[in-house]
């Protein structure tokens, strides 16, 4: 299976895209994953992937495109893949295709993850990373810690990444629809798109994308919504 995973920031495509790859043996693709990699080998590619990334800027898409071509002419990919962070727009979308056409091969399935946009302003403004350890994290709502403003791992004091803030959020959302509106109506139009429900826990949103899995491999490709809030909007809805 090849399958595209698309979503909002705060849908939890990152962790999704984990457990799926896992749960099917296929590999999971992140464009995130792929620049550190070329960075830190210090690749031509990484090097000027850096300097976009460093200025606060999304790598062009040449360079995104040459960097996720090359890691799906591994061999590891042969028994599929599951792409995270990639396409981000048409230009890439397009570009995903003619790239799968040249080694004879398709998407199988498109899962275009949807949350309500308040819910994506409270998943990620809630975030609070400790100084310290960045790994360790917790959220003002779902697990806050024991002493406001202080890690209970280590005592770290606990801060507001300036990209979670509600503004920069809401920013980021706009950016997302506008990029990512054609890329679904491009698949949509293939029949390879699927509308998951985002909200719940993670096990339950995993069996809506198990389940729109299986469809796409009995069915012959058409629209296909799983949950009771699919199809009505893509993404994120206000």
């Amino acid at each position: 299976m090849r399958i595209l995973l698309i979503g909002p920031p705060g849908a939890g495509k990152g962790t999704q895209a984990v457990r799926l790859a896992a749960h099917m043996s296929i590999q999971h693709i992140s464009t995130g994953d792929l620049f550190r990699e070329h960075i830190d080998q210090g690749t031509e590619l990484g090097q000027n992937a850096h300097t976009h990334i460093r200025a606060g800027l999304l790598a062009p898409d040449e360079v995104t495109i040459r960097v996720v071509k090359e890691r799906l002419a591994r061999p590891d990919t042969e028994r599929g893949f599951l792409l995270d962070g990639f396409p981000r727009n048409l230009v890439q979308a397009e570009a995903l295709d003619r790239i799968l056409a040249d080694s004879k091969s398709r998407l199988d399935a498109v899962l275009d993850l949807e949350i309500p946009e308040a819910q994506v302003v409270r998943r990620i403004a809630g975030r609070r990373l400790c100084r310290r350890d960045r790994e360790h994290i917790f959220h003002v709502d779902y697990s806050p810690p024991e002493v406001a403003g202080a890690c209970d791992v280590c005592g770290g004091e606990l801060y507001q990444r300036d990209d979670d803030r509600e503004t920069t959020v809401r920013k980021r959302l706009e950016v997302y629809r506008s990029e990512t509106a054609p890329v679904v109506d491009h698949y949509q139009a293939q029949g390879l798109v699927t509308t998951i429900p985002a909200l719940g826990q993670v096990q339950e949103v995993l069996d809506r994308a198990l389940v729109a899995i299986g469809q796409a491999r009995s069915m012959p490709p058409a629209r296909r919504a799983v949950g009771p809030s699919a199809g009505k909007v893509r993404g994120c809805r206000p």
